[in-house]
């Protein structure tokens, strides 16, 4: 090989490993089945690494200086780590402008993602163990809350259409904008199956946006709440689950594990 083909081949190698790191590293694909005999897409996590989440946004690990979250092997469903989110201190109260809610978590964003959004209608599975004081307020202000999981539509950084998972003040697990921003309008809620603490939870959500629109959280196996869903397209964009809550709240501690949301044919 003269000299000529030598430097022709070695310029066509160097990039062919250029474009193969670069192929590999555009979308995170570790933690999704992607394999040809998979008709439907599957995100899992088990929090053993935040590679899983490094394409998608994280709140900062001081949020407001008043919220913490990390990888903890304190408190674990399985593996070695599990997600912990905490309060240390209260937040201003929230205005018409500034929404001071504590936030400590990692977000799922599957516009950055090689599948692009979902469709639904999809089954979001996910362990919690929680230990928190919830309280009625004796105010003018809002009761305590926490929010287990946020999902939206909406690929922009606004999530302008929310669908929560929420617990109350009384310890009921529940959906929260159902029909639409700020309604909670059921076709079934418990008044009986509280939500226990400091031991692991399995909570499970159906979630169909398509034309007959509803919602359906079961809580260790048991249906808790139950909603229709309007005023949404048909697509989950992005998702939360961690920490998030009102900001006068000042201490709670929660840990996610065993993350799964899988795209279904139906219930």
């Amino acid at each position: 090989m003269n000299k000529k083909n030598i430097i022709i081949f070695t310029l066509f190698l160097g990039l062919f490993f250029y474009v193969f790191t670069n192929i590999n590293e555009e979308h995170p694909i570790n933690n999704y089945d992607t394999s040809s005999t998979q008709e439907k897409k599957i995100f899992s996590t088990s929090f053993e690494s935040v590679d899983d989440f490094k394409w998608f946004y994280i709140t900062p690990q001081s949020y407001k200086n008043t919220t913490f979250h990390e990888l903890s092997e304190s408190i674990v469903h399985s593996g070695k780590f599990s997600h912990k989110a905490w309060i240390k201190w209260e937040n201003p109260t929230s205005t018409t402008m500034t929404n001071n809610n504590h936030r400590g978590y990692p977000t799922i964003q599957f516009n950055k993602t090689e599948w692009g959004i979902l469709e639904s209608p999809v089954y979001v599975t996910f362990w919690v163990w929680l230990d928190m004081d919830l309280n009625t307020s004796h105010d003018w202000w809002e009761n305590d809350w926490f929010s287990f999981a946020t999902f939206t539509d909406d690929e922009s950084d606004r999530w302008k259409r929310t669908v929560l998972v929420n617990l109350s003040h009384d310890w009921f697990v529940h959906l929260m904008h159902t029909t639409d921003r700020w309604e909670k309008e059921y076709i079934f809620q418990t008044s009986s199956i509280k939500f226990p603490q400091k031991e692991w939870v399995e909570l499970k959500v159906y979630l169909d946006f398509s034309d007959n629109s509803y919602a359906k959280v079961w809580q260790n196996w048991e249906l808790v709440s139950h909603a229709n869903i309007w005023n949404i397209k048909n697509r989950l964009a992005q998702a939360h689950f961690g920490m998030y809550s009102p900001p006068k709240m000042t201490s709670g501690i929660v840990y996610n594990d065993d993350l799964k949301i899988e795209m279904v044919d139906g219930e």
